[in-house]
């Protein structure tokens, strides 16, 4: 009887579990019969409505959102003054089909409203960027890649999801120009250019679009315009699609040839490796292959090949590249860490002067950089001094050193000097130049690039000015031209290097034969940049304000005549250590307080510029004679450190991980405002300015360029040094 019992219940509990499952089958089954049927009778009226045929509820939904929809939503107003005689028919239609479809709320055209950009807040200080969503525009084209668990009950449409657009979209931005006084004009290039996102039908040419565009800021529809006083003016469209023209420039070529022609011979000078080292070729090579490697191995054969292949050695070069040692008789080793130090320093100020370009709120990132805290980045390109004082102190110093090249110098005739001024020429241009040719082609490449894709209004377009001005480039002389001109404009200060490096050697080549009039135009040349420093500043009236200084930036900023200053500083403290003119004793105290005053006068003249609005003599008084005193204490480091003396700090910058860092410096230097613009502009849509995800930020971007700089210096630097070195005395450098 208990067994009966039993049995009956478990019949009776699978019955109930059946009953359950059936139940819940036929939900479900129900669930998604009226789901596919919502779905299909929105398909359905997308087709079919039109707005002669809209119902009395269609009708009050019309007057109910479309004057609203008119003045606030772009997109919306270019569906209203789209008509027959303006557009394509198949643009016109569909047009029309996206009106009718927000008018109704099908999905997928609200998914069209809400991709398309409209005006947010902050617009007073500097939101210009109306760019909608590039993602949900992709969701207007096809199905969101989205997985929901229908255990939840959702207060939302599922067709979101699942409904696309019965035609082809795409995501494009128009630009606007607008003269609102309801902005802060901050005079720092084009800041106020609108960025409109526009989820558009693809049936659409881009013309149409800012003929529609222009119809309708012309047409007083535009709400914003009336409130701001925006007058906005239609400039241009991108379609944000790379053109083919990109694959056909000169530039891509021959960055192209440059990277294969480079790495032929890394890979030449890896089986001369091999060669050297006796190894058997890979028994798993193709017969094809084989046959390569033996044709290079009889090639390399030939001893001035394996000379100049060696140079392109990776793994030489990387030991180069990442070797601490001991600091050798004659070196000054804080230099490495003042270079090291100041590279990454200026790197921090390229984040946040082209993050500048894609923020939302430039007049706080600028209000930021004109707070105390902040000083140390915005002030950061006087540290460019730092460099001209340790190129300046480094060509004299060599100079006066080399014993043989003096000798040589006094025993030449004018033709024997002028040979080897050549000479010297030819292999600092061999040292510097293959790098910065290739980073030069990189540059017009990415800007060409990020011109076609990039949804910001890109406003310095190196891939033009590279492609008229190159040049300029080649000769090293785009500093003397408009900043505005300029192919990859940070280069200025190379341009700089270069110029005074031929000043200074024609000085040298005199003080070598004529010692007091090499003096007397040393100190002729500090006087004259100094006048022509007070001269220039005050007849442009030059304040520490950022409109100013990018407004002065060719007559004072990138100006050799300005610039050389602290070159000639760094260049005579170096003709008094070498020839000994001062001695001095000091007491330890005495030295350590020298040490730390230099540090205090080194910080001060960073933050001099915390107070902006100075009279015009003050401030042109504070640019030069703090870059001369800040020389100056470069200067002091520099010749302390060579004398043996130092303090705490300065033994930190006399660390042996600097020497790595040192000698991607000139790497760092050239890629970090390429990759920091290059990524920035690829972002597809603008970030507010805020200090703690801009520290971030720039250890991000610090450690991108370190490995770029690694791997452009192993290519393009380094190879190129060897090679100098060889042609120079018989074999590459070994440090």
């Amino acid at each position: 009887m208990e067994r009966h019992w039993k049995w009956v219940l478990i019949v009776g509990i699978l019955a109930l579990e059946a009953n359950a499952a059936v139940n819940d089958t036929a939900t479900l089954r129900q669930y998604r019969y009226d789901y596919g049927l919502f779905n299909a009778s929105l398909e359905l009226a997308t087709e079919v409505i039109t707005t002669d045929s809209l119902g009395k509820e269609g009708s009050v939904v019309q007057s109910k959102h479309e004057p609203h929809l008119i003045r606030s939503s772009v997109i919306f107003g270019l569906t209203k003054v789209a008509n027959e005689s303006n557009v394509n028919p198949s643009c016109h239609s569909h047009l029309k089909q996206v009106q009718r479809g927000i008018l109704n709320k099908q999905p997928w055209a609200m998914k069209v409203l809400d991709a398309s950009g409209t005006k947010p807040s902050g617009f007073v200080f500097g939101q210009n960027y109306w760019l909608g969503s590039r993602e949900a525009c992709r969701g207007v084209q096809g199905p969101v890649g989205i997985t929901l668990s229908r255990n939840y009950e959702r207060v939302m449409h599922y067709s979101i999801l699942t409904q696309s657009a019965p035609f082809g979209m795409d995501y494009r931005v128009i630009y606007l120009r607008h003269r609102s006084p309801w902005q802060v004009e901050i005079k720092v290039m084009s800041e106020q250019v609108l960025h409109i996102g526009l989820c558009l039908p693809s049936a659409c040419g881009s013309e149409e679009v800012k003929q529609l565009t222009r119809d309708y800021v012309a047409g007083g529809s535009f709400a914003e315009d009336d409130i701001y006083d925006m007058k906005p003016e239609v400039l241009y469209m991108k379609d944000l699609q790379l053109r083919e023209s990109f694959f056909q420039r000169l530039t891509f070529r021959l960055v192209v040839a440059a990277i294969l022609v480079t790495g032929a011979l890394m890979l030449c000078a890896q089986q001369l490796r091999v060669a050297k080292r006796g190894d058997d070729p890979d028994p798993g090579l193709a017969p094809v292959e084989s046959e390569i490697w033996q044709a290079l191995d009889s090639l390399l054969k030939k001893q001035p090949l394996q000379n100049i292949v060696s140079c392109f050695d990776v793994a030489d070069n990387w030991r180069k590249i990442s070797a601490m040692r001991p600091n050798q008789p004659g070196e000054i080793p804080i230099m490495n860490g003042l270079r090291s130090v100041c590279a990454i320093w200026i790197l921090i100020f390229h984040v946040v002067w082209y993050m500048y370009f894609t923020v939302h709120n430039k007049t706080e990132l600028l209000s930021y950089a004109e707070k105390v805290f902040f000083q140390y980045v915005s002030t950061a390109p006087l540290l460019v001094d730092v460099f001209f004082t340790i190129s300046g102190f480094l060509q004299t110093y060599n100079f006066l050193r080399n014993a043989k090249q003096l000798e040589a110098v006094r025993g030449n005739g004018l033709w024997g000097n002028v040979k080897l001024f050549g000479k010297l020429l030819f292999h600092r241009y061999l040292r510097l130049g293959p790098l910065y040719l290739v980073v030069m082609g990189s540059v017009d490449l990415a800007f060409a690039y990020i011109g076609d894709v990039s949804v910001f209004h890109i406003n310095e377009r190196f891939d033009e000015l590279c492609h008229q001005h190159w040049w300029r480039n080649l000769l090293f002389i785009q500093n003397l031209f408009d900043h505005r001109e300029m192919c990859a404009n940070w280069s200025w200060s190379l341009a700089c290097d270069m110029q005074f490096f031929l000043l200074a050697n024609i000085v040298l080549f005199i003080y070598a034969k004529h010692p007091k009039l090499a003096k007397g135009l040393t100190v002729s040349g500090l006087l004259a940049t100094i006048t022509w420093s007070y001269g220039i500043g005050i007849t442009n009236k030059f304040e520490f304000s950022f409109d100013s200084t990018y407004a002065t930036g060719t007559q004072i900023y990138t100006s050799p005549f300005v610039r050389v200053l602290p070159y000639i500083v760094g260049a005579m403290a170096a003709w008094c250590l070498q020839e000994q003119r001062f001695q001095v004793e000091l007491s330890e105290r005495q030295t350590r307080r020298l040490w730390h005053l230099s540090l205090q006068v080194f910080l001060g003249c960073i933050y001099s510029t915390v107070k902006r609005d100075l009279g015009h003599l003050i401030t042109i008084s504070l640019f030069v004679l703090g870059r001369a005193l800040f020389s100056l204490t470069v200067c002091w480091m520099i010749v302390g450190s060579a004398t043996g003396s130092g303090v705490w700090w300065s033994r930190l910058l006399e660390a042996k991980c600097f020497q790595h860092l040192n000698r991607l410096s000139y790497a760092i230097y050239l890629l970090n405002p390429l990759v920091i613009a290059l990524v920035y502009s690829l972002t597809s849509t603008s970030s507010a300015a805020d200090p703690f995800l801009l520290s971030v930020v720039c250890c991000g971007f610090t450690m991108i360029v370190y490995v770029a700089s690694i791997a452009f210096s192993l290519a393009f630097e380094l190879p190129y040094s060897n090679l100098s070195s060889l042609l120079l005395k018989g074999k590459p450098k070994t440090s």
